[in-house]
């Protein structure tokens, strides 16, 4: 973890753990103890996912050109051609991608569905990538992604992966991993406020695995791991429950784009299955809602899949059944992650 760290300190020398605030207004909507919520709006490009792609994108990078400190990539002590970087992605990984490669001289491929938005797609090629756009799902671009890989147009940067010992899959989950650090570095400050409970949102399962498994060692009892998906695209939910990934199918549409994912990411589901989560499924109107409450709340502008972990939240905390099979009580002391900047 200390090399991943050094590496994103050299990527962008003034970052700065992003904040953790706490919402009382969100306790009160909630009937719960407490709500903390970290504030990944204010990370390097807007979202979690700069942690992962760039990471991700350097190390590969230096690997496949026998290079052996990445940092040498970005601070001129190599004159090598770099191959180009490729993925897939609903906006925040493509555009993790597009700036790792554009720090290394590089340029990224990316590969996005049909319903990302001009805007987003607009915020990758201003790193100097290439658009591709597929007409069809998430799952349709990453298969693209790959057939481009594999013809050789350049190195494949992927989030999501069938092989669990992907090592690319699973250094961009190493990357996410340095958000649960952060957590615990600032709870450390208050031990009587470690959370009992994570909310975390799922697309293709990384982040979900990244902090189930980094923040063992600070939520305490009842200690609740909670996946909240879109009831459209519950692919981790789906995989959970028959023990291996499994294809959703259907256009997967919801309001949280960013969570529209059919297939599970092989590497994630392994730790998940590790752990004991649960999941929770929340609706579209239950989404709009969640991302309302919280900037009501006095909590950062998000979109609805950077307030899907509220949503869960909201929906277990209005049901007397649910309350009682997750152990949420007046007690509970819960912990969001607001994924991105709206």
């Amino acid at each position: 973890m200390q090399d991943l760290k050094k590496l994103w300190a050299l990527l962008w020398p003034d970052a700065q753990p992003t904040p953790l605030l706490e919402l009382p207004p969100l306790t009160q909507l909630a009937g719960i103890g407490r709500v903390f919520v970290k504030v990944e709006s204010e990370r390097p490009l807007g979202s979690f996912k700069a942690l992962g792609g760039m990471i991700a994108g350097i190390r590969a990078l230096a690997a496949a050109s026998g290079i052996a400190d990445p940092s040498d990539l970005f601070t001129g002590k190599t004159a090598r051609k770099l191959p180009r970087l490729i993925c897939a992605s609903e906006g925040n990984h493509g555009l993790a991608v597009a700036a790792a490669a554009d720090k290394a001289g590089t340029q990224a491929i990316v590969f996005l569905p049909r319903e990302v938005s001009p805007s987003r797609a607009s915020r990758i090629e201003a790193f100097d990538a290439e658009i591709v756009r597929i007409n069809g799902t998430y799952d349709d671009a990453v298969a693209a992604a790959a057939t481009a890989a594999a013809r050789g147009d350049g190195l494949l940067i992927a989030d999501t992966a069938s092989d669990p010992d992907s090592p690319v899959v699973n250094d961009v989950m190493a990357g996410y991993g340095m958000l649960a650090d952060e957590l615990i570095d600032q709870f450390r400050e208050r031990p009587l406020e470690r959370p009992t409970h994570l909310f975390v949102q799922a697309g293709v399962g990384g982040l979900a695995a990244a902090m189930v498994q980094g923040l063992q060692s600070l939520l305490r009892p009842p200690q609740q791991y909670l996946i909240v998906e879109p009831d459209a695209a519950p692919c981790v939910a789906r995989a959970l429950q028959v023990g291996e990934p499994t294809l959703i199918e259907g256009d997967l549409h919801t309001s949280a784009s960013m969570l529209a994912c059919g297939m599970v990411s092989a590497p994630a589901l392994r730790i998940l299955q590790r752990h004991s989560v649960a999941s929770v499924l929340v609706s579209d109107v239950q989404l709009h809602v969640a991302a309302a409450e919280l900037r009501s709340a006095g909590g950062p502008a998000t979109t609805e899949s950077g307030a899907t972990g509220l949503a869960g939240l909201l929906q277990v905390a209005a049901r007397h059944d649910l309350r009682s099979l997750h152990q949420l009580d007046n007690d509970s002391i819960v912990l969001l992650i607001a994924t991105e900047r709206a």
